[in-house]
């Protein structure tokens, strides 16, 4: 114990010395201080674009009712939940997966999903693909570069809603096997009414570039607008209605047997890229009504009807959510010295497949940045990746593609498949003065990088008809320079006894 003294030499103060370190009437006055307390976590404000309100960060162990109570304390299943509720779990992984790797949530719902009058085949969707095995006559693969100009929207009165408009143009693996990916698009001009729809295949991240989507999940309500991603998981049911009209165009990346998740930073540290604070899911929402909804699995459209709707959850709780992302938010890097670093620098989620390292699927933007690298051919090098690349453009002016493409539209290369700018291009580049400039303002391109060979499908090659290859002849001015320079090689050559190129 110390001495008095020594406690007065710890309480003593410059500012209001001590009187007495040892009187029995000793007393320690403080100024008078004020204390404020949150009332509950961060939930992001609405506003006029967006009327819903979110919870945020990436992989968290969430939590929400809609009617105070609603959540049964410290357990998951008891004997009775309040206000007479059910309960329904919800596992997106095995029950074994590592804890690191589990994805579970718990609903507290006005009724069940199983309460349903049972499943109807909606019989034959020629545009929808699930199997990509080269034994499927309806897909193909190609050696070459294509694109497509931007996709038609269903004319007016033509009533096409999300789950009759999905399209698939591409893809690898079969959601049978719970390996593969697809790439489908979806252009509609009618608003889901008394339906939803859940999809038992995989995950879906969805791009809309034309007008936003309003999309009603178990969880609660998501505005999602060109610039911004949304992932509804698999199994999970929702409903998608356009509030900015009956004209939309949509890219979705479906994901089978794996799960997306924030890339490793490795060297960059803590932060940077997609940051996991931005990311954003919904409070609980919950209807009483009734409404039929759909299921998708193996590729295949089926009808379910039940006498309440799907969207009835009170309160939930856990990490299996569905959330969106503002692509706006993306924290670039890049060389601030010379040469360009792989656009892996550009990912904003992953997902991974059975070979480790190799990717199933990247999920990469190209957004406004500086480009400030001195000594360096700055636009996209003539390469051949092993990886297939799927690009499209949700606003902007984009000229990184072989051949320049619109909004809405989209290009395909295939692994080891050359590609790079024109001539022009390439002349302006290595001549032009190396300041310090903004790229891609105004742009939001994006790519999905798979290490598979992703085939294509009969819609793709045949009956989307904004099909177009690239020009081959707008490399031809990729003259050989080199023999412009003959006399200077084989001056060098002669200086180490090597032959002369003739």
């Amino acid at each position: 114990m110390l001495p008095f003294k020594g406690l007065a030499r710890i309480l003593r103060s410059p500012r209001r010395p001590l009187r007495s370190a040892v009187s029995p009437n000793f007393s320690y006055r403080t100024r008078q201080s004020h204390s404020v307390t949150a009332k509950s976590s961060y939930i992001t404000p609405s506003t006029e674009k967006d009327p819903y309100q979110y919870q945020v960060g990436f992989g968290n162990r969430f939590a929400s009712e809609a009617v105070p109570g609603a959540l049964p304390e410290a357990q998951n299943t008891p004997q009775k939940v309040k206000y007479g509720l059910y309960i329904e779990a919800m596992t997106g992984t095995s029950f074994v997966a590592p804890r690191t790797e589990s994805k579970t949530a718990w609903l507290y719902r006005i009724r069940p999903s199983v309460a349903h009058n049972g499943f109807t085949p909606l019989g034959v969707t020629p545009d929808l693909e699930a199997e990509f095995s080269l034994t499927n006559p309806h897909v193909q693969v190609s050696p070459t570069q294509l694109a497509w100009h931007p996709f038609k929207i269903p004319p007016n009165g033509s009533g096409v809603d999300f789950a009759r408009s999905l399209k698939t143009l591409c893809g690898a693996g079969s959601p049978v096997l719970r390996e593969g990916l697809a790439i489908h698009i979806y252009a509609a001009n009618k608003s889901m009414e008394n339906e939803a729809f859940c999809n038992n295949d995989g995950h879906m991240l969805v791009l809309p570039q034309q007008g936003r989507l309003d999309i009603q999940t178990e969880y609660g309500r998501m505005m999602v607008r060109p610039g911004e991603l949304v992932v509804i998981q698999r199994g999970m049911k929702f409903k998608v209605t356009l509030p900015d009209g009956p004209s939309v165009d949509v890219y979705i990346q479906e994901i089978f047997g794996s799960q997306f998740e924030l890339p490793d930073l490795g060297p960059l540290g803590s932060h940077g890229l997609a940051n996991p604070r931005d990311f954003e899911s919904p409070v609980a929402s919950f209807d009483v009504d009734q409404s039929p909804w759909e299921s998708t699995l193996g590729g295949r459209l089926f009808s379910c009807q039940q006498n309440h709707t799907p969207f009835d959850v009170v309160a939930w709780h856990g990490n299996y959510v569905p959330y969106k992302y503002a692509l706006e938010k993306f924290v670039n890097v890049g060389s601030i010295s010379k040469d360009h670093i792989d656009p892996s620098i550009f990912c904003v989620l992953t997902a991974k497949s059975k070979i480790s390292h190799h990717p199933l699927v990247d999920f990469l933007i190209f957004s406004p940045r500086w480009d400030v690298s001195n000594h360096t051919f700055r636009p996209p090098f003539y390469h051949r990746n092993s990886s297939t690349e799927f690009m499209g453009l949700l606003y902007g002016v984009y000229g990184g593609r072989s051949d320049g493409f619109q909004p809405g539209g989209a290009s395909y290369e295939t692994g080891f498949c050359p590609h790079g700018v024109s001539y022009e291009e390439f002349k302006k580049a290595t001549e032009a003065e190396l300041k310090p400039m903004r790229i891609h303002e105004g742009t939001i391109a994006f790519m999905f990088e798979s290490s598979l060979m992703l085939p294509l499908t009969d819609y793709a090659i045949n009956r989307s008809g904004v099909l177009h290859e690239h020009e081959p002849q707008m490399w031809d001015g990729l003259r050989a320079q080199f023999l412009d320079h003959l006399d200077e090689v084989n001056a060098e050559l002669r200086k180490v006894g090597v032959q002369e190129v003739k």
